[in-house]
């Protein structure tokens, strides 16, 4: 035991999901962040704040059969079986619990996205926020850590190392304050939830060659800690290429346009005015496609009729504010907003349409067609982006970082972009949701691997008895 915390939580993102879970179940917590603007500047606060759960309270009011098992099939389909299998299964069984505990303990205004599916996701099992916008997430979350009594946090203040005793174990979290002073904070316990290396242009460049020139959109403070942390501590890390990527940036004006344009009948295409492949796959392995197009930029055509059903994005509607979406009566008109050949254009415009109907197979093989296309129409030019990294220290269903044997480094847990993720290697595993379920489950699952490890505490709520085991 220590004087200290009874858990350090490296990171405010997912890690305030982990610390208020800690609490609940008794532990003392410290938060260390590193930066004060965190509500805005985290990976968390940037997202669109999709919660996948299968089997969720929400899933059976709507009918929906879904399960565990279906969603690490739709997992392993979407990576091609590469993905961590254990921990496929781990996050996919908390992947419930953890919304449904969000919602009932930790006050999140979750419901099951209904009007769309994401590509991957055999059935709707994304849950959101109103607005669906990250920032609310962690507005609530935050106000939720500095009311509760059992947590400290500490802002600015950054994890600089991990020092472990002779055996091995965790003893004590290394802080750095702003003036470069540094505090050890006894603890027996230490998660990383700080995130992955995309702020760091040397690491991308090194591993995800194919995106390094891509925009970034991720947090500045995403600079690879866990990574040398970890690794000096002799952890295994594994699928440091993965990552997420986003081919619907707004250029211009750096707001996300969101795939719901795509998933609900909309088209991209290149300079050339032509379509370059099938956009339902993934707006994630669409952002390297992009890269590669001429210019490394293109358009997301879509209608008003999307543009309506996409006002509910809170990011979708800055992008409108911003101004950089077009608006044409036909396609003529659009050539000319967009500066797009006109042939070309209404060439893709024709035959998208066509296969919309089931007319014609579509020459990209794009099977999923919501409805065609239909004047009036609108436009946005996009880039590509590195959103975050998915690769990084190996976990087991405990959170625990272990080592190559697989053997646990006592103390040490690791969620989010600071841990291997489940989207195998490159950008087309990714699955939405796969940013903020290893960040929130695997912040959830080491609370409570943490309050077995630590023992019966005098403060520990009767929940204490519930606490999920994941695979091991």
């Amino acid at each position: 035991m220590t004087d200290g915390p009874d858990l350090v939580v490296a990171g405010a993102g997912g890690g305030l999901a982990g610390a208020l879970r800690a609490a609940e179940l008794g532990l003392s917590v410290v938060v260390v962040e590193a930066t004060e603007h965190f509500r805005r500047g985290n990976n968390t606060s940037m997202s669109t704040a999709m919660f996948p759960g299968a089997g969720s309270r929400w899933q059976a009011e709507e009918d929906v059969d879904d399960s565990p098992d279906r969603f690490v099939a739709d997992i392993m389909a979407k990576t091609k079986g590469r993905a961590d299998a254990r921990l496929a299964r781990t996050l996919a069984r908390v992947s419930a619990p953890l919304v449904e505990w969000l919602a009932d303990s930790a006050g999140l205004p979750l419901s099951l996205v209904t009007d769309f599916n994401y590509p991957g996701h055999s059935v709707p099992r994304c849950h959101s926020v109103p607005g669906r916008h990250g920032s609310s997430v962690i507005d609530h979350l935050a106000r939720r850590v500095r009311e509760h009594p059992g947590i400290d946090l500490l802002v600015p203040a950054k994890l600089a190392d991990v020092a472990t005793g002779p055996d091995g174990a965790v003893r004590a979290a290394v802080v750095q304050y702003p003036d470069g002073t540094r505090e050890e904070i006894p603890t027996g316990a230490v998660l990383l939830a700080t995130n992955g290396f995309g702020a760091d242009r040397a690491l991308v460049r090194r591993h995800l060659p194919e995106i390094a020139d891509a925009l970034y959109q991720g947090g500045d403070h995403s600079l690879g800690d866990a990574l040398r942390i970890g690794g000096g501590l002799g952890a295994a890390t594994g699928c440091l290429d993965a990552y997420q990527g986003h081919g619907a940036v707004a250029a211009g004006a750096g707001t996300l346009v969101g795939w719901a344009t795509v998933i609900h009948g909309g088209i991209m295409v290149d300079l050339g005015g032509r379509r370059f492949g099938d956009e339902t796959r993934g707006y994630s392995e669409y952002a390297a496609e992009l890269a590669a197009r001429p210019g490394a930029t293109g358009w997301i055509v879509l209608d008003e009729t999307i543009a309506t059903q996409c006002r509910r994005f809170k990011d979708f509607r800055d992008t409108v504010e911003s101004g950089v979406l077009v608006r044409a009566g036909d396609a003529e008109e659009l050539a000319k907003a967009t500066g797009l050949p006109p042939d070309a254009l209404a060439d893709e415009l024709a035959a998208s349409a066509a296969a919309a109907r089931g007319e014609r197979p579509d020459a990209h093989g794009r099977t999923h067609w919501e409805r065609p296309l239909a004047a009036p129409y609108a436009a946005v030019r996009v880039v590509p982006a590195l959103f975050h990294t998915q690769g990084g220290l190996i976990v087991d269903g405990d959170a625990a970082v272990v080592d190559p044997a697989d053997r646990p480094i006592p103390g040490l847990y690791a969620a989010g972009g600071a841990a291997a993720g489940i989207s195998g290697h490159g950008a087309g595993g990714y699955l939405p949701g796969n940013g903020l379920l290893p960040a929130f489950g695997l912040a959830y699952l080491a609370a409570g691997a943490v309050a077995r490890r630590t023992g019966p505490h005098p403060t520990t709520p009767a929940r204490t008895e519930e606490m999920f085991h994941g695979d091991h």
